[in-house]
Parts: C-alpha cells; sequence; structure tokens
C-alpha cells in the first residue's frame, strides 16, 4: 500500500517558483540579515561572526569578480578551498549568477584535481596559496587547450597570473541582479568515487532544494533556537549539501570551523558554542568514546545528535546515551540521493528507534528493499534497496554528466527504481537494516573510496605490475584501504617499500585515499575472463 504523502512533504514541493527561481534569494536574501549565519573560528584560534547581510553583501561584490572572469550561467567553477567564509562567500556569488559549484576536497592530489577540473569542464578554480601548488600539479594532468582557458582565483595570491580574491573583491561594485533560474538547472556538480572507472559527476538540480531542506526539517530537526554544527567538510556530499546549502535554505545559525579534527577542540567548541544539534560520521564518534570525556562534559547542551556516512555501531550508541544523555540517530544517504533512509529526530515522524536500523525512507521517499529480478521483497528478506521513482516526488536524481550508460545502470528496467548499490533488509514497521554494499566502494572515517582510483595511481609507481585494492575492517575507521601488489622484474617486497607506495598514492592521489595497508602477493585471484576476484582477496 502506498501511503499518502504528507502534507510536510507538499509544502516543499510548492514552496519555490521552481520557473523562475533566485537562489540569492532563497539562500541569503529573504532571511533576517541581522541574524547570525555562522560563527567562524580556524585552529589558530582566530574567530569572526558572519550576519545574513554580511554574506549577503560581501557575495554580492565576488559576484562581479566572477562575472568579469566570464562566468555565467551554467560556468563551472572548481572550488579547492578548506572551511572558512570565503566558501559561503564564493557559493553564494555562484549561485547569485547560476553557475556550478564544483566542490574539490582539500586532501586531494594533483591526479584528482585534474581529473574533476578536465571531465567537469570548469573555467574558473578557486583556491588558496596553501592549495595552489595542487592545483599548478593538477594543471600538469591537463591538455594545453583546456588549461590556457582556465582563470584561476586565488586566496593571498603569490601567482602574478591569478586573481587575488580578497584585493579583486575589495574594490568591485556589488552586483545587484540575480539570473533566474528553474528547477532542472544545475547548481552543484559533485564527485562521487566509481568502482570500476573514474569518478562519476553527479548532476545536481536546483529542485534538489527540496529534499535538502527535508532531511534538514524532518531528519536533522533543525529548530530556529539550534545552534548547529554539521562537522562534516564541504568536499563531500553531506558536508556540502546540509553544512552550506541547508543551513542556507532555513537561515540557520550554525558553526565552522577550520582545521584538522581534534578532540579535545571539538569538546571545547561544543561547549564554547552551546551546540545543541551536532552531525558527524561514526569515526567522530568512536574518536570521542576513545579519548574520554573533558572535566566540563556537563557544560556541554547537545540534545540531538545524528550519524551518516556509514554505519553506527550500537556500543557508540550506548556511550552517547550514558554521557550527553541522548542517542545518536543513524542515517543513510548517497551523494546521487542526499539522506533518503533516517531515523527521524522530527516528532512529527517520530518513531521507534531500533538498535542496528537506519532508519525509515524519508517523507518523499518510498523505499524497497528488490530481488535480482526487481520484485519487492517482503520483510526479513534480504536484497538491494531501492528507491520507488513513482512515489518518491522528493527524488532529484538524474544521471552523471556525460554518461548515460553509468547513469543507465542506476536504475531498473523502465527506470522503475533507483538502484543505491547497497543490500539491505526491511522489518514489519518498514525500519530498514543496513547488510552492506554489492560493490567494492570502501567506506573509511566516512568517505567513499572507489578501489579504481587508488589502483590507478599505484600503478603509475614503476615498481607495480598489477594491483587490487580492498576495503578491510578497522575499529576507529570502519574500514581502511588495503593494496594488494604484484611487483615488476627486479624489485623485492618489503616494509620500506610497501611504506613507498603509500607515501607515491598519498602524495599524487588523495590524503584520505592512499593504502594504509600493502600486501605483496606472486598472482592475484582473477575469473577465466580475468577479472579480479576481491572476495577471494577480503579472505586472504
Amino acid at each position: 500500500m502506498i501511503e499518502k504523502l504528507p502534507e510536510q512533504v507538499e509544502t516543499l514541493l510548492n514552496q519555490h517558483d521552481y520557473d523562475n527561481l533566485s537562489l540569492a534569494n532563497v539562500l541569503c536574501e529573504r532571511h533576517d540579515q541581522s541574524k547570525v549565519a555562522f560563527y567562524f573560528e580556524n585552529e589558530n584560534g582566530d574567530k569572526h561572526v558572519y550576519t545574513y547581510g554580511e554574506l549577503n553583501n560581501l557575495s554580492k561584490k565576488f559576484a562581479t569578480v566572477l562575472k568579469d572572469a566570464g562566468v555565467k550561467k551554467g560556468t563551472k567553477v572548481a572550488v579547492l578551498l578548506p572551511k572558512g567564509a570565503e566558501t559561503f562567500i564564493s557559493a553564494l556569488a555562484m549561485w547569485r549568477l547560476g553557475a556550478v559549484y564544483v566542490p574539490l576536497f582539500t586532501a586531494f592530489e594533483r591526479q584528482a584535481i585534474g581529473f574533476r577540473i578536465e571531465h567537469s569542464g570548469a573555467t574558473v578554480v578557486l583556491t588558496d596559496a596553501d592549495n595552489r601548488s595542487k592545483v599548478t600539479g593538477a594543471f600538469d594532468e591537463l591538455n594545453d587547450s583546456v588549461k590556457e582557458n582556465i582563470q584561476v582565483i586565488t586566496i593571498n595570491s603569490n601567482n602574478q597570473d591569478d586573481i587575488d580574491y580578497w584585493n579583486a573583491l575589495e574594490s568591485a561594485e556589488p552586483y545587484e541582479g540575480y539570473e533566474s533560474v528553474s528547477k532542472d538547472d544545475s547548481f552543484i556538480l559533485i564527485y562521487t568515487s566509481g568502482t570500476t572507472g573514474d569518478p562519476k559527476g553527479v548532476d545536481v538540480p536546483v529542485f534538489a532544494l527540496s529534499a535538502f531542506e527535508g532531511y534538514m526539517r524532518f531528519g536533522l530537526h533543525v529548530k530556529a533556537e539550534d545552534m548547529f554544527w554539521n562537522i562534516a567538510d564541504p568536499g563531500w556530499a553531506y558536508g556540502l549539501y546540509y553544512g552550506v546549502v541547508g543551513p542556507f535554505i532555513l537561515g540557520q545559525t550554525f558553526m565552522v570551523y577550520q582545521g584538522r579534527f581534534n578532540v579535545e577542540t571539538t569538546y571545547r567548541l561544543l561547549k564554547d558554542y552551546q551546540i545543541t544539534n551536532f552531525a558527524g560520521a561514526p569515526t567522530v564518534y568512536r574518536t570521542m568514546r576513545v579519548h574520554g570525556t573533558p572535566d566540563f562534559i556537563d557544560d556541554i547542551k547537545l540534545t540531538t545528535l545524528s550519524s551518516a556516512g556509514e554505519p553506527l555501531n550500537p556500543d557508540i550508541n550506548k556511550w552517547t546515551e550514558e554521557v550527553f544523555g541522548s542517542s545518536i540517530y543513524d542515517q543513510y544517504g548517497q551523494t546521487e540521493l542526499g539522506m533518503a533512509v533516517v531515523n527521524h529526530h522530527n516528532p512529527l515522524f517520530e518513531h521507534d528507534i531500533k538498535i542496528g536500523s537506519m532508519g525509515k525512507a524519508l517523507p518523499g521517499y518510498r523505499a524497497v528493499v528488490l530481488d535480482e529480478e526487481f520484485n519487492e521483497l517482503e520483510p526479513g528478506v534480504e536484497g538491494e534497496l531501492a528507491f520507488d521513482t513513482e512515489h518518491s516526488p522528493i527524488l532529484w536524481f538524474r544521471g552523471y554528466l556525460n554518461e548515460p550508460d553509468r547513469t543507465a545502470k542506476q536504475y531498473s528496467p523502465c527506470n522503475r527504481y533507483y538502484l543505491t548499490g547497497d543490500a539491505a533488509s526491511r522489518d514489519e514497521d518498514n525500519m530498514f537494516f543496513f547488510s552492506g554494499r554489492e560493490d567494492d566502494i570502501i567506506l573509511s572515517s566516512g568517505y567513499k573510496i572507489g578501489p579504481f582510483e587508488v589502483e590507478s595511481s599505484l600503478m603509475e609507481h614503476e615498481c607495480v605490475a598489477e594491483t587490487a585494492v580492498i576495503g578491510v575492517p578497522d575499529e576507529q575507521r570502519g574500514e581502511i584501504v588495503k593494496a594488494f601488489v604484484i611487483l615488476r622484474p627486479g624489485f623485492t617486497a618489503s616494509d620500506e617499500l610497501a611504506h613507498e607506495l603509500s607515501e607515491f598514492v598519498k602524495k599524487n592521489l588523495s590524503a584520505h585515499e592512499y593504502p594504509r595497508a600493502v600486501e605483496f602477493l606472486a598472482e592475484l585471484p582473477k575469473t577465466p575472463s580475468g577479472k579480479v576476484q576481491r572476495y577471494l582477496l577480503r579472505q586472504l
């Protein structure tokens, strides 16, 4: 039986004029301009408070800078920045112009950055002085015809060919106009890992605003009086969708910390800024538990805790109940969906919380479990988690950039179901239980890592003849990347070489995707057709 659509979802779907929309208005201008948008602090102790009015004025000026650099509706702008004011100012400026925000995680190195810049067709790259050398290295990966048409804007630039971010912004006149967009226009292009190929560019349409707001209100239950902190990095979907766009939709006050994750600092920020609503990956909570609680734990006022990115361990929940007096609500999503199966904090959608369950479908989605022939399965039977496109009016995924074949694989025949690639089951109450990935994606510290990119990077080392990468269990990170390597003649396996290979990937690909374990083999297990059998590697 298909349930009637809740009136709250009807409101989300109908509140915006999706035929003629100003993103600048929806995300900033319509809010109280005197209200604090976010409190900023960095690891040096520098602090600043930004109001919505200040962000609005600064983003208008930066919109002029972008416009002068050739940015217009549909232009892709790649952003390689740490969490900071410039991230939020720049995003608002881009969306005022109808441009497309392409996030680049700051742990990426030249290979990962170069691929995303070229594949996206970005013509402007926004970065800072600390990351500028990575952009230079990434340009070495590009064809001359591609890189010569790219303008770089750098914070604190020391490159004479770059536009200096703040100098240009401060001298610019505010751009008072806006580019009208519709629900089908792109406003984000974000890359997700693939198992057998390059990363895929997820084309996020303006219509996704309704789904993002739905999760903020129904899943996280962010209230006007909350001090909200999503600790995830905006270089990834959860941090961008619900740490940038989500708070802006609500006109919410939130916290932004620029610096490496540190347990002591996290506890202090929770206390100093009186955070009430907190979201992070299970790794964050696991690390906090291992570290132990500070003396001022009673001064922390957390009431709403949420977890996403990987399955939540039940023992972590017991710990937060003892320490904070609140349970963590486990929640599930994908880059292509946003959050779609959640334990709802909002009392309007309250339900019993069951140990091991990632919750119910977010209002506006209909989640099902399918067998191999795409039949819906009964409760208690494991299959593939999927979403009924005919009865999920808030589902916004429409494909990967310039990849129709890979897009088609995400759907059942006739496009009735969106296929997640995750194994799951449900119970009689339509509570869903995650069983595992049906592909070889590695979930580490909340990040999704595709083996293909890591393997491709390893193959560039002179000693590697063949390689295969898998995820192996890790108590703190959930999984870590492990590489199996066959050496070329003339090279000898050693701990030193294993370390060298790890550092090679860390330097050239990404500081979060490198193999933390390397094992040398004489041969890889393969099918008769030559495909690597990763499931056999997991048994070694």
